[in-house]
C-alpha cells in the first residue's frame, strides 16, 4: 500500500490519506483482513503529524472500512470487498456512458440525481 499526499492540495491531509486507503481497497490492492501500518509509521513515512493519520483512520472507522482495536491495529473490514465490487460496477457504468457519448460531468450529474432520488 502506497499512501499519497500532496501538501500543496486544498484537500486536507487526513482526507487525502483516507482517500488513498479507499482507493487501494477499491482497486483490490488491500483486502478485508489486511492490517494497515501503524499510524506512527504512516505519519513518519508521509511526513505528517500523527494526529493527521489518526483522524484519517478514525474517519475510515466511522465509514465502516476499518476496525481499530488496541493491540490489533487498523484492520480492513469486509466493506473493503464491497468497495471493490462497487468500483467494478462504476467502471462498467463509465464504459456505458462513454459508449452513449455522455461527458464525465453529465454522468456525475446523473449519479448525483439518482443518489438523491433513492
Amino acid at each position: 500500500m502506497l499512501l499519497k499526499v500532496d501538501a500543496s492540495s486544498d484537500v486536507p491531509l487526513f482526507a487525502q490519506i483516507a482517500a488513498s486507503v479507499r482507493a487501494d481497497a477499491a482497486a483490490g490492492r488491500v483486502r478485508a483482513g489486511d492490517r494497515l501500518p501503524p499510524a506512527r509509521e504512516v505519519a513518519t513515512a508521509v511526513g505528517v503529524n500523527l494526529h493527521t493519520v489518526l483522524r484519517a483512520y478514525a474517519d475510515l472507522r466511522d465509514e465502516g472500512l476499518l476496525d481499530l482495536r488496541r493491540g490489533r491495529g487498523a484492520v480492513l473490514t469486509d466493506a473493503a470487498a464491497r468497495l471493490s465490487d462497487v468500483r467494478d460496477e462504476v467502471a462498467a457504468l463509465v464504459r456505458t456512458a462513454r459508449d452513449a457519448g455522455l461527458s464525465a460531468d453529465a454522468l456525475a450529474s446523473l449519479v448525483k440525481e439518482t443518489w438523491n432520488d433513492e
